[in-house]
């Protein structure tokens, strides 16, 4: 299996270098591995204590944040050091100032997997969510590091629950503790004799918490709006702007669109749709009268959240499923998104607690929408069912930071 292992780490690295022809993204991949031991040691020096964070790309990234800052305040002589598999995540770190040395994970060799830890040298080795590089894994846990895994989900059809899985399976038992989400993660595990795990929840829940919490206002997004309803449609893609944008063109309200991807070929398909469509970047106080707000810009859609009346999320018409809806729910909005949501536990909870609506259909958005803006009990029903749901699964960034200060896995200064 390891050979296996090895083999297929060689073809995806082939198959990105094809790529690289024509994907910008394997292209970034490519060259940001290009120089990475040299910039680890021009970074990193011997004396340092290091915390090394793994996260897969930025929705880990934001995951493994509130443990960061926890960790810088209670450690505040170590450095912290997160590695990136994905561009997206690389770019994401590059202006976050807890951490101390942002990089990308080497591609997963012992050869490389070896040169990395003798670099870095990690007193303790956090893994968010998934990803599980079995050398890099295997060196640390050689060299007895301890290696925590944090919010981390599982289901029975993945790969190391297969009766053909017991070489995935056996990385699970390189962790010194395994922090899952809920219960049914717990469960699969210890039916599979892993025991080393307890349920912590998700650490997005305190991250999201803070962010709500240091709200600051968004310049011109108040006056817009004026005393009208509006829909906040955050993480778009077409199918969800179509569906929104149909929506406001026969109703009384204000639509703010903040697309997934801001290119200007996107943007412009949006302002095919309402052609009085306004962007963000050329807002001024005689365009209060437009009707919807594209925001070309990335990193505002957490803060426009709360001027919301209705939210909405992107991506669940999409076979990778919908976005950050605890971004929105924190706030006490109602939260509305496509039908492709299932393998996203807090989509499902927060629909159990009456929250989040789905829809699958133009004509459903319609119904729901019009039932929330036209019965004020049910929309404040909705709201409070959505904040009550965030305020209620704190936490889990709490468990996890005790558990490495009651073990001494760091050491103080």
């Amino acid at each position: 299996m390891l050979f296996i292992y090895n083999l297929f780490n060689q073809l995806y690295i082939l198959a990105i270098r094809l790529a690289s022809l024509r994907s910008g993204k394997a292209i970034e991949w490519l060259t940001g591995r290009r120089n990475l031991f040299g910039e680890l040691e021009r970074k990193v020096i011997a004396d340092d204590k290091i915390i090394w964070m793994h996260c897969a790309s930025a929705g880990e990234f934001e995951q493994g944040k509130p443990v960061i800052e926890e960790l810088k305040r209670n450690y505040p002589t170590h450095k912290i050091l997160v590695s990136f598999f994905s561009p997206s995540g690389y770019h994401a770190g590059q202006n976050y100032s807890q951490a101390d040395v942002i990089t990308y994970l080497p591609t997963d060799t012992r050869a490389n997997a070896k040169q990395f830890f003798n670099l870095i040298k990690p007193e303790l080795v956090i893994f968010v969510k998934y990803e599980y590089w079995y050398h890099h894994l295997s060196v640390a846990a050689f060299h007895h590091v301890p290696i925590l895994m944090i919010s981390a989900i599982y289901r029975k059809e993945q790969l190391f629950f297969k009766w053909y899985g017991k070489f995935y399976r056996r990385m699970l038992f390189l962790f010194r503790q395994i922090f899952v989400q809920d219960d049914s993660s717990l469960k699969i595990l210890q039916e599979n004799h892993i025991h080393h795990c307890t349920v912590s929840g998700d650490t997005r829940f305190d991250r999201v918490k803070k962010i709500a919490d240091n709200f600051t206002e968004i310049q011109g997004i108040r006056d817009w709006i004026a005393d009208r309803p509006v829909i906040i449609a955050g993480s778009t893609w077409p199918d969800d702007e179509i569906l929104a944008c149909d929506y406001v063109q026969n109703n009384p309200v204000k639509l703010i669109i903040a697309p997934h991807e801001v290119t200007e070929i996107h943007l412009r398909q949006i302002e095919k749709l309402n052609p009085d469509a306004v962007r963000f970047s050329r807002l001024s106080s005689s365009m209060q009268s437009t009707q919807v707000l594209i925001i070309d810009n990335m990193g505002m859609l957490s803060k426009l959240y709360r001027y919301a009346t209705i939210t909405y999320i992107g991506g669940g018409f999409n076979k990778s499923g919908i976005h950050n809806t605890l971004e929105a729910a924190v706030h006490g909005k109602p939260v509305i998104f496509g039908p492709n949501y299932q393998k996203f536990r807090e989509a499902r909870e927060l629909i159990e607690s009456g929250g989040a609506f789905s829809v699958t259909s133009s004509l459903e958005f319609k119904t729901i929408t019009d039932h929330l803006l036209n019965d004020p009990q049910a929309l404040l029903k909705a709201g409070t069912a959505s904040k009550n749901y965030v305020e209620n699964n704190l936490g889990a960034t709490q468990k996890i930071t005790q558990y490495i200060q009651e073990n001494r896995l760091l050491t103080r200064s």
